[in-house]
């Protein structure tokens, strides 16, 4: 039997031995063999150009169903950093995730084909950092890094370590593994709440199946199924893995191998080269699409509650903000504005639609935006227009036998729309243009979309002998539901582990042989339920706002950071889901939806002061920050306690005047994919101490969030990568290492540590109680270079301003600007310099750099040159080691400019 390692040394051997170790290894519990694998029939084109093989299976097996006979291997170098291997069924066609929700046709956001037809060759890159490798009997295939010959994936199990089958791909269970040398860190396989920690457990399997489970529930699936990993070896290098396939799959990691049982689809494997953590994030986000372009006021802060009784209540909530002096962006209102929880509709006696605009229209009048959530399912009501008009336009999903698939959620028996329908976006965009017109919110949350149902079963009617929904509670299933009629679809022979108990496909939620149109089944689409509904829904806002859309979803899939942004759901007001919600962040923008946060405070149960204190430190610097709340608990605005308010004026003060540093990396995410809050690996991949830190992460490069996550701490145990970090609350406060090292950190109650590391240079505004008024303030740059040194030093930053609402996030003559700032400081002295492209817009608006406060200096500066003309004596220079300020510059910084002075 062949052991696959790189090319250069490829040595085919094989061994009788490999076949005895090889039959019980692929059976069940020592049972009957699940499969054998598959032998190369014949080939075109080579392992080093690309090929396409016909594969047939060795001996067939029953276990799990019938084998597949001949499959069908592409293999296509795209990149020089992106390779693709593409499996699937030789003589049938399979389901594949739609090209409509994840295009891969263009390069720049997937794949380039590469036919080797002989009519139609693409030619490889000119190199590739990836080298496909492969055996024949059994076919197994590895990729190599070319430049280390480090093998980073390999499917073909050893004979002298038979921990994995070969290749199995039945109709409905499709099994492949790879080997994982000892030095791996892997990351990924979302999405669970992970009590372990950021880095993936061996001896856990990952089951991938979107579920309406609380996430305060650790170690189980939740809302999104996202099958990428990152891998994380010596020295940093990184490479990752996307198998993008939507149907269920538990993927398990074991010590020296990871394992994937799949319940259908294909196997269309990525692999990315890296070789840096954010380098394989933006070679992922080239196939699965950019992070969507966020609205600048949504980096505001937001505060919502399950439970707000009537406009009165929220009014009192507004004022009561702005009368704390806490900052508030926006008000949201979760189900209870809607008439018995109907979309599109508003409670005509708690939320009169007049008074209710009147309530939105004095929002807007004081720079605050308003946002609704909407649930899926249309209530079954003939005199309810919504229902209407998704019964005239057929866009419903329906039952195998042709019949809309009735279903219970808030408002009682719903129809699901059907956001794979060619109709649904012109349903959906009228519906939500329509009801803009009446209340005009800003934004949409959508929730409910794995998709939720409160009843189990293949079909459900109505009683005959009650209403529905009843008088007790809503959530319980008033339908008659059975599961008589249910197919393969609805119990396949391999059972994941949904739920942790292999609970069935479709409980709680459509049943899994429902139809969606063009006959495909919800057995292979359920998990795309949510980026389906965001796709809609981004384009109806743009639609009906004419601006950038900002929607909140709760089930993802991978691509959804393309559409909508993201909370962690539905967590608890515990110290534990305080702590799981750093690690749940960080995965998000692993997985391309870097616009993320969890409920501050925790949305179910009673918060505690002390917890709400510490909540709002750390999530005021979650990349999306909001305040949720269950309708049973008590209530949590931040205003309730005097020692929450003025934690939230300090944090949210921080936050507020980073926004140009925030909203920058916003636009960094839009065009590269980089997360916004990153583990600290991302920044320093080379200290093996960062892969295991899950009590902080950084926002972009270099401002670190140390958070206390713990009742009565007054102190916290913070890892320091090497240089000097200065903390931004006290910048006389520095914390300086030459290797990277625990640092103990007072942190009394009021107290939340950020620092910011030596060769950042950030752009910021001041505080104000909305974005607005922040952004009408002059700039100031924060210089930082590590304590006084003989040797020179450097620091740079960047800055993206536009209008903040623009539906394009890009660079466009007269409608955004970006900058470009470096300093060095040397023993000659200090220079700070910056370089604009498509300056007009900024010069328009006349925003200003009023000051720059450099860190790191010993000195007082002399002879002070402003684009090489002496200063004016009207400068006001401050000196307090470490901190020079020079302030009254009022320097446009639409222009660029030159600061330099002698030490």
């Amino acid at each position: 039997m062949a052991v696959v390692v790189p090319p250069a040394a490829l040595n085919v051997r094989f061994c009788a031995l490999f076949w005895a170790i090889f039959a019980v290894l692929c059976s069940v519990s020592g049972g009957d063999v699940i499969g054998y694998g598959y032998r190369v029939a014949s080939v075109t084109g080579n392992d080093v150009d690309g090929l396409e093989a016909v594969l047939e299976v060795i001996q067939t097996s029953t276990t799990y169903g019938e084998d597949i006979p001949k499959l069908s291997l592409q293999v296509s170098y795209e990149t020089n950093n992106r390779l693709h291997v593409h499996i699937t069924d030789n003589d049938n066609a399979r389901w594949e995730v739609p090209q409509t929700l994840i295009p891969r046709g263009q390069e720049g956001n997937s794949r380039r084909i590469h036919k080797l037809a002989k009519d139609n060759i693409e030619e490889k890159p000119a190199s590739s950092e990836l080298q496909f490798s492969h055996t024949d009997d059994p076919f197994g295939f590895a990729i190599t890094r070319k430049s280390s010959g480090e093998v980073l994936f390999n499917s073909t199990p050893s004979s002298a370590s038979s921990n994995f089958n070969a290749m199995i791909f039945k109709d409905q269970y499709l099994e492949i593994s790879t080997s994982l040398p000892t030095n791996s860190a892997l990351y990924g396989l979302g999405e669970s709440t992970r009590p372990d920690g950021f880095r993936l457990s061996q001896g856990n399997t990952y089951t991938l199946w979107n579920s309406d489970i609380a996430s305060s529930t650790p170690n189980i699936n939740l809302y999104g199924s996202l099958p990428f990993y990152l891998d994380v070896r010596e020295g940093g290098l990184s490479h990752g893995v996307l198998l993008l396939n939507s149907n269920g799959m538990d993927v398990t990691y074991q010590s020296g191998y990871l394992t994937y049982k799949v319940i259908g689809g294909v196997l269309d494997f990525y692999f990315f080269a890296g070789s840096s953590p954010l380098s394989v994030v933006d070679q992922y986000t080239q196939v699965v699409g950019r992070p969507a372009p966020m609205p600048y006021w949504s980096l505001g802060f937001h505060q919502c509650r399950w439970g707000y009784k009537n406009i009165a209540d929220i009014t009192t909530v507004v004022n009561t903000y702005r009368e704390k002096d806490i900052p508030l962006e926006v008000m949201w209102n979760d189900i209870d504005y809607m008439d018995n929880y109907k979309d599109f509709t508003v409670d005509p006696v708690n939320y009169p639609a007049s008074e209710l605009r009147k309530f939105v229209d004095q929002l807007h009048a004081n720079d605050q935006r308003y946002v609704i959530i909407i649930d899926p399912g249309i209530k079954n009501e003939n005199n309810y227009s919504t229902f209407q008009h998704g019964m005239s336009q057929d866009i419903f999903i329906k039952e195998t036998s042709g019949d809309p698939y009735l279903a219970q959620v808030w408002p009682g028996p719903v129809y699901f729309p059907d956001f794979l329908n060619p109709k649904i976006n012109s349903f959906w965009t009228t519906e939500i243009s329509n009801f803009q017109e009446v209340i005009p919110f800003d934004g949409l949350w959508t929730d409910m979309n794995e998709a939720s149902n409160f009843c189990s079963g293949v079909t459900c009617a109505y009683p005959t002998d009650g209403a529905c929904p009843g008088t007790s509670d809503l959530t319980d299933c008033c339908l008659v539901c059975s599961n008589d009629g249910a197919t393969k679809w609805d119990a396949p022979p391999y059972q994941i582990n949904n739920s942790n108990d292999q609970r069935p496909l479709g409980n709680k939620t459509i049943a899994t042989s429902a139809i969606h149109s063009g006959g495909i089944m919800e057995y292979n689409a359920h998990n795309l339920y949510g980026l389906s509904e965001a796709i809609a829904t981004n384009m109806a806002l743009k639609s009906s706002l004419g601006k950038r859309p900002f929607i909140l979803t709760r089930s993802t899939f991978v691509g959804s950071g393309a559409y909508a942004a993201h909370w962690t759901g539905d967590n608890a007001a515990t110290w534990n889901d305080l702590a799981y919600s750093i690690v749940s962040i960080m995965n998000s923008g692993l997985f391309g939806v870097p616009m993320v946060g969890a409920d501050i405070c925790g949305f179910s149960g009673d918060t505690s002061e002390e917890l709400c204190n510490r909540w709002i430190q750390v999530g005021a610097f979650y990349p999306f920050t909001r305040d949720h709340s269950d309708i049973d608990s008590t209530r949590q605005e931040l205003y309730i306690w005097d020692t929450v308010a003025q934690s939230a004026r300090d944090a949210l003060g921080l936050r507020y005047r980073l926004l140009p540093y925030l909203y920058t990396l916003i636009y960094e995410a839009h065009t590269t994919g980089a997360p916004v809050a990153r583990p600290l690996f991302f920044s320093f991949p080379q200290d093996a101490t960062t892969l295991g830190v899950n009590s902080q992460f950084l926002l972009g490069q270099g401002v670190l969030v140390s958070p206390v996550l713990s009742s009565g701490a007054t102190s916290v145990s913070a890892y320091f990568p090497k240089g000097t970090w200065y903390n931004l609350f006290n910048l006389s406060q520095i914390v300086s290492v030459e290797d990277g090292s625990y640092q103990n950190l007072a942190a009394p109650l009021e107290t939340i540590n950020v620092h910011v590391h030596e060769g950042s240079i950030l752009p910021m505004q001041d505080a104000a109680l909305t974005t607005t008024a922040a952004r009408k303030t002059p700039f100031t740059l924060l210089v930082v270079f590590p304590l006084a040194s003989d040797s020179t030093d450097t620091a740079t930053g960047h800055l993206f301003m536009d209008d903040g609402e623009e539906i394009d996030m890009e660079v466009a003559t007269g409608k955004s600007t970006v900058i470009d700032f470096e300093a060095s400081r040397s023993n000659e002295g200090i220079h700070i310099s910056s370089t604009v492209t498509s300056p007009d817009f900024a010069l328009n608006g006349g925003w200003t750099v009023q000051t720059v406060t450099v860190l790191g200096s010993s000195s007082s500066p002399s002879n002070i040159l402003i684009n090489g003309n002496p200063a004016s004596s009207s400068l006001n220079v401050t000196v307090s080691y470490p901190v020079v300020e020079i302030s009254g510059l009022s320097l446009p910084i639409g222009n660029p400019f030159k600061i330099s002075w002698e030490t």
